[in-house]
């Protein structure tokens, strides 16, 4: 029976499992940096084209409202001609 350690054998079993354990922990404690990492730039990223888009529909507006003014300034002037 000198082969037979059962404490000796659980304690190295539990060792070997904690190493285990540990290096699960890190990993999903990694993925998960990662993930938060991911939604930080995907939120900027849709922020900027949110940005981009009211710049151009503000752009749009403005160009609107200067055509719109021309040509109210354009019926004045034939309005004054008569």
């Amino acid at each position: 029976m000198s082969g037979f350690h059962p404490f000796k054998d659980m304690a190295e079993s539990a060792r070997a499992q904690h190493e285990v354990d540990k290096a699960n922990f890190e990993a999903v404690k990694a993925e998960s940096k990662v993930r938060r990492e991911e939604v930080k730039l995907k939120q900027k990223e849709r922020k900027a084209l949110e940005e981009q888009k009211r710049r151009e529909r503000l752009d749009e507006a403005h160009e609107r409202t200067a055509a719109a003014k021309q040509r109210l300034a354009e019926i004045e002037k034939v309005k004054s001609a008569e």
